[in-house]
């Protein structure tokens, strides 16, 4: 894309500016932003929240507590000038008087900073807000398109609690703004290694001809996480594990994997590959979600060495909360790359540590030829594509041991971004709003895709529905990696979960 597109002036208003997402994700990432000189000269950012405050009041107070949440060594002369350029303003997002306040707003930070006329809008609010906010910006023309400047909104998932809802949703926002305005946004695609999937598989010839059912007995994606609810209590009651993790962050790991070659990087090319993958998923019928999903909650136990309660004494949780902290299920996708080839995938709260890990587990190699050797086993290829806490990809293949006689070993090549690239700060937001900016909507969600993922966990969110109380929860320890029922998904076929390196 053209540098100077990339430069376009404008303003980023961000609903809820005062809110937790603002202050750990997205005010660290413009600061990041800047002092990689990304961001154009004319940006300005208009904050809005409930508090009545001054924007001398407010800046005050970023200036008091973002050094808790930015990169350990403040550059001040960098967050100064993205505090200056930020405007707050107090009020009711649900009363037509705050944007008739808005639009005044932002003419003036127009005039002041040079933005042109381009806003985007971030819904940095509880999701039953998101259709009301932008339903009111339409009322008051501050989507409308004309002589060449632009408007977009953010929206930040969850989208909808089920298919009924999303679909109701993509309609809200479809009756006031064009697809192309609207980017809905998954911060796990703002991460390197997940862009790097794409470079990865198509960039290099030596892997895309062994990407197939022909070489690839089955894949696992794992997103664990070590901590419990936390403060998110009330939203989780709501979520659960399944919607919380799965239509989004793991099928949209799913589809950068097991995706065909797009015609080029461009945003619909892309997108469009990606609703095939997951047209593509094989309905699971109301049996098949009691033999190929397990979900879990956990019990008490110890993260670290230290003693941490179970999810039904986490503040805001039921006494008795059948709500799942884990979910782990077996999905298969009908098509001719992929045919027979189990995809496994994972996700939990309370588990040993925390790890997002794709990975390919290659079909093994013949034995006969070590058959009067001392080699009584041939451990499979394996691909690890990581993604959190440390950003890499390593292949484990084997190898003679030196000697005398054939013995063989484990290898392991292993790549990390950090060693070749640095370890530069940043938060999963950068590259999106830097793309958001520049309308460049390939790591962003179509609504398509929204709905395709929803379709995907439907009928698991339905049976899940019919039998309430059913599971004997708490069924896992924390600090554990899950119920038992997850590790036998996997070895009545003979296989393990790789847990991070020890399969």
């Amino acid at each position: 894309m053209d540098l100077a597109q990339l430069r376009t002036p404008c303003v980023m208003i961000i609903f809820g500016i005062d809110g937790d997402l603002a202050k750990r994700k997205l005010l660290p990432a413009l600061y990041n932003l800047m002092a990689g000189r990304f961001l154009p000269e004319g940006f300005a950012i208009v904050g809005l929240d409930r508090s009545e405050m001054t924007t001398e009041e407010f800046r005050a107070k970023l200036d008091r507590i973002m050094p808790e949440y930015l990169s350990e060594k403040v550059d001040q002369s960098v967050w100064q000038a993205v505090s200056r350029r930020v405007h707050y303003m107090a009020g009711d997002f649900q009363e037509g008087a705050t944007y008739r306040r808005l639009n005044e707003l932002l003419q003036e930070v127009d005039a002041s900073a040079g933005t042109q006329g381009n806003y985007m809008f971030y819904m940095a609010t509880i999701p039953g807000l998101f259709g009301r906010i932008v339903t009111h910006l339409g009322e008051y023309g501050l989507t409308v398109e004309r002589d060449g400047i632009w408007r977009r909104v953010i929206i930040e998932k969850p989208f909808g609690h089920d298919l009924d809802s999303a679909k109701a949703l993509n309609h809200e926002l479809q009756r006031v703004l064009q697809e192309r305005q609207i980017y809905r946004i998954d911060h796990y695609l703002g991460k390197e290694t997940v862009q790097n999937i794409l470079v990865f598989r198509f960039a290099n010839g030596i892997f895309e001809p062994l990407w197939n059912r022909r070489y690839i007995d089955h894949v696992q994606i794992t997103v664990a996480e070590n901590l419990g609810v936390e403060h998110r209590g009330r939203y989780y009651e709501q979520a659960g594990a399944l919607r919380d993790m799965v239509p989004n962050h793991l099928l949209q790991l799913l589809c950068f994997l097991a995706m065909e070659p797009p015609n080029s990087f461009a945003a619909d090319a892309v997108r469009d590959e990606k609703a095939k993958v997951l047209r593509g998923v094989v309905p699971l019928s109301s049996l098949d979600v009691l033999r190929f999903v397990v979900f879990g909650q956990y019990g008490g136990g110890s993260i670290d060495g230290k003693p941490v309660a179970e999810y039904r004494a986490e503040p805001h949780v039921g006494a008795e909360s059948t709500t799942e902290t884990f979910v782990a299920m077996k999905l298969f996708i009908d098509n001719w790359r992929w045919a027979g080839v189990p995809f496994y995938l994972r996700t939990g709260k309370r588990m040993t540590r925390r790890l997002t890990e794709i990975v390919v587990q290659f079909k093994q190699a013949p034995f006969m030829l070590f058959r009067k050797t001392q080699v009584d086993q041939l451990a499979p290829n394996v691909l690890v594509i990581r993604i959190q806490p440390d950003e890499g990809i390593s292949l484990r293949f084997d190898a003679k041991v030196p000697g005398p006689t054939v013995r063989i070993g484990t290898v392991d090549m292993d790549f990390q971004y950090a060693d070749y690239f640095g370890n530069a700060p940043h938060t999963g937001y950068e590259t999106l709003l830097h793309d958001a900016m520049a309308g460049d909507a390939t790591l962003f969600q179509r609504a398509d895709n929204i709905e395709l993922g929803w379709s995907v966990v439907q009928m698991i969110l339905d049976v899940w529905k019919s039998l309430p109380g059913a599971a004997a929860f708490p069924n896992y320890q924390s600090g554990t990696w899950g119920p038992p029922e997850a590790e036998a998904l996997l070895r009545r076929e003979g296989r393990e979960w790789w847990n991070g390196g020890q399969a």
